[in-house]
This record gives structure tokens, C-alpha cells and sequence, in this order.
């Protein structure tokens, strides 16, 4: 059995290290484009706030690990440029320009997401730059030290935005953010967002919501964003509107795609090629609540995807259930999560939505510390079932949101979930927990 994978991240490596593992006898090869594998990307922001801590710290495994120790013939600096399903090979290049080829019996296809770059005049000048690679982190820190960078500009206000604010301001740099949408995180309960803002703009952060940029300009050793409200100066301007699947590759191969442009996979992760797999941010899952076709690009799917096509290709078939969209991210002293669906998100997917909105407190009452928790949650009228749930607050948010994640996976409805065994203790949460008041709110509704 020769497994092949194109890509040598999250789920490349994690497919690569457990076929491996698992069917020692199995020949496994790595093709990776860039010269980096197995690092958390999701560490970058907090890497970069830190001057003296260098990127390589984010890295996993090497790659001479990887070949050494597991025998994974790994060659990096290799993009796969064309796939043949009927003969069953990859093509591509090297980087000196020389061509490869190679044979498969079973294909992963783990060639994850781009930053996606707004379509403006002067986006492509020196200064502006993204986030999602090891090499993109490594560009933005060795002009953060190259400086003097007294002012960034952010296009975006996602969750990677949020993080490099959050990372540059803690070293002394001021942050403007621009969006040309009307509203910071328009997905979420407006109290809940209105927390989020007031947090940034106690952090003196310029929030520009409703921009629509013309151009962006080189003015002496400036960059300026061009506007019709106006003109916004800064050192460096970092584009973080989103990423995008890379899934041309798959496309030209003629498989099939699903939601946003990503490769459209089975529960067993399987392409409409019956030798061929996709898993991580090129691929689409089925969201645990509704059933449909998604694409939330999330680290721990894409590891959990690249163990299930390790264990189908040993001869262990596997299918993965789904994603409920669980994420948390931190800005400043704000926990921000969320996992399931919004009330618009649930109403576009045919279920009859009803929501609650609470705010308590964090720690049981008079106990030290206690800060405001607010909770947002989701059910539907027809069924009673748990749809979703948002949380914000300067402690208590990150884990909680865990629970409300495992009801969605167990498909709970809001009375159940009402009725569950929250652990309590002063230090840690009121006698009713946060989401137990919320639920007791939304059951009212229903």
C-alpha cells in the first residue's frame, strides 16, 4: 500500500504519523510545498506579541524528525500541481524548478486554506501583509523588529484580527481596524459583541466598521488607506478578512465541491474519488445540528480527520460524526466563544429559532473576583432542541462553552440541558451555573 498526502500540517502530518503508526509496512509520502510541517498556527498571535521568543518555537515535530524516527519519506519544498485520479499519480515541482511524479493506491488531499486578500489597489505593496503560514508569522516579526512600527493597520475584525490586535498592543503598538461591514462580529447577540467593543475601545484600539477602503498608497515610508471617510496612516497593514480552501488542486481533478469552494467529503472523508481523501481546511464536514454541508475550518477537526483516514486506510474504516463550529479566542481580557448555530443561522436552515440573553456572574454571589458573564442561547420552537450558544466574559467563558458543545453532539434539548448536573463551587460559578440560568430563560420562549 503506498499512501500518499499532499500538504504537511495538522492533518497532512497527523494522517502521515498514524498510517504510519498503525501499518508500519505501509509506504507513506509527504509532499509539502513549503518548508515547514507540524507547527500550531494557532500560537502565532501570542508568538509574535513575544519579542524574544523566536517562531520555531511553534513547531511540533521537524520534519528530519518525521523521516528519521517514523520513516515518513517527507519532501518538503514539493507542490503537487496536478492530480490524475485515472492512473492514480500526482505531478508537480520542485523548488528548483525540476519536475516530480508519483504513483498512489489511496490519496489524502490535506492542502489546507489561504488568506484571503481583498481586492484593492496597492494590497500587494511591501508593508501589507497576512497570517496563516509559519513563513507569513516570520515576515510579520522580523518587520515588527526591523521597525520602528509605532502603528498597524488590521483589515478585518475575525478572530485572527482580534488575536493580532491583542498581540501587538502588548508590544506598545497602536492598532486601527477596518472593516467595510457596519458592525464588529456581526454573527454574534449584540449585547454580546457590544462587550467585545467597549474592551477594544477601553484598549484604545480605532475601530473603523463601515469603511469601504479605495486604495491603499505608499506616502514616504507610510502606508496610507485611502477611504471616502477619510485616510488612515500606518507602518505595516495586516490583511486578515479570512481564509479561503485551497481546493483548485481538487477542483481541476475534476472531484467534487462543496460549501464556500471546498472539497466535498463523506462521513468516512472521502472525495467523490473512490481512492481519495480530503481532510482539514480544504475540506467540508456536516454541522451535528442541522446535518447539512459546511465549511468551518477549525484545528481540532483537522487532526481528527487525519487520524479517521489513517484508520480507513489501515484497513479500519472510520467516520466522523460532524462539527458543531466550537471556537473561543481571546481579546484582552475577554474570553469570546461560541458553538452551534445563531438565530439567523438556524432560521435559514429551516428550524424555527427562539433566544435568550442573560448576564450574571461569574463566581457565586459576594465571592472575590466575580465579574459579569454574558450567555447567549439558541433552541428551536418545534422540537425543544439546543441550537447554539455565545458566551463573553473576563473568565468562565472559554471551558463552559464546552458543555452547551457536547448537548449539541448529543442533540439535548433546552430542558434536558436545564437539568444537568453543573458542578458548583464558589470560587468557580453561582449555585446556577450561567448556561443554566440562560436555558431557563430560553424555555420560557419555547
Amino acid at each position: 500500500m503506498h499512501f500518499v498526502v499532499i500538504g504537511g500540517d495538522a492533518a497532512g502530518m497527523s494522517a502521515a504519523s498514524r498510517g504510519k503508526r498503525r501499518s508500519p509496512d505501509m509506504m507513506v509520502t509527504v509532499f509539502e510545498r513549503s518548508g515547514d510541517v507540524s507547527y500550531s498556527a494557532c500560537g502565532m498571535p501570542y508568538n509574535i506579541a513575544d519579542p524574544h521568543r523566536g517562531m520555531e518555537d511553534l513547531v511540533v515535530r521537524s520534519a528530519d524528525a518525521f523521516r528519521a524516527k517514523q520513516g515518513i519519506d517527507l519532501f518538503t519544498g514539493h507542490t503537487v500541481t496536478r492530480i490524475d485520479t485515472a492512473r492514480r499519480t500526482v505531478h508537480g515541482i520542485r523548488e528548483d524548478g525540476s519536475a516530480f511524479s508519483s504513483s498512489y493506491d489511496r490519496l489524502l488531499i490535506a492542502t489546507g486554506a489561504s488568506p484571503v486578500r481583498p481586492v484593492l489597489q496597492g494590497i500587494d505593496l511591501p508593508g501589507v501583509m497576512v497570517l496563516k503560514s509559519l513563513a507569513d508569522g516570520r515576515a510579520i516579526k522580523d518587520a515588527l523588529s526591523r521597525g520602528p512600527v509605532r502603528r498597524v493597520a488590521i483589515l478585518g475584525m475575525g478572530y485572527i484580527a482580534l488575536e493580532m490586535c491583542e498581540a501587538l498592543a502588548a508590544r506598545g503598538i497602536a492598532v486601527d481596524m477596518v472593516k467595510p461591514g457596519p458592525a464588529l462580529l456581526p454573527w454574534m447577540d449584540r449585547k454580546l459583541a457590544d462587550a467585545v467593543q467597549q474592551e477594544l475601545e477601553a484598549r484604545r484600539v480605532g475601530l473603523h466598521a463601515g469603511t469601504v477602503l479605495t486604495a491603499i498608497r505608499r506616502a514616504g515610508d507610510i502606508l496610507r488607506l485611502e477611504s471616502i471617510q477619510g485616510a488612515i496612516d500606518a507602518d505595516l497593514v495586516i490583511a486578515a478578512v479570512g481564509v479561503a480552501p485551497n481546493s483548485a488542486l481538487a477542483a481541476d481533478a475534476g472531484l467534487a465541491l462543496g460549501p464556500s469552494g471546498a472539497i466535498a467529503v463523506g462521513e468516512d472523508l472521502l472525495t467523490s474519488d473512490a481512492a481519495v481523501y480530503a481532510a482539514g481546511d480544504c475540506a467540508d464536514a456536516f454541522h451535528v445540528v442541522t446535518g447539512q454541508r459546511v465549511w468551518i475550518p477549525l484545528a481540532l477537526r483537522a487532526n481528527r480527520a487525519g487520524w479517521a483516514v489513517a484508520d480507513t486506510v489501515s484497513g479500519e474504516l472510520t467516520r466522523l460524526e460532524g462539527v458543531a463550529g466550537t471556537a473561543v479566542f481571546k481579546v484582552f481580557d475577554l474570553e469570546v466563544a461560541r458553538t452551534g448555530l445563531t438565530a439567523a443561522e438556524a432560521a435559514d436552515a429551516g428550524l424555527d429559532p427562539a433566544a435568550a440573553t442573560i448576564t450574571t456572574r461569574s463566581r457565586a454571589h459576594a465571592h472575590p473576583g466575580a465579574v459579569d458573564i454574558h450567555v447567549h442561547i439558541v433552541g428551536d420552537r418545534r422540537t425543544g432542541r439546543l441550537l447554539g450558544a455565545q458566551m463573553v466574559g473576563k473568565e468562565g467563558a472559554a471551558h463552559r462553552i464546552n458543555a452547551a458543545a457536547v448537548a449539541l453532539h448529543a442533540k439535548m434539548t433546552v430542558a434536558a440541558f436545564a437539568q444537568s448536573d453543573l458542578a458548583y463551587a464558589p470560587p468557580f460559578g453561582p449555585v446556577w451555573d450561567p448556561l443554566l440560568v440562560a436555558a431557563n430563560q430560553l424555555m420560557k420562549k419555547l
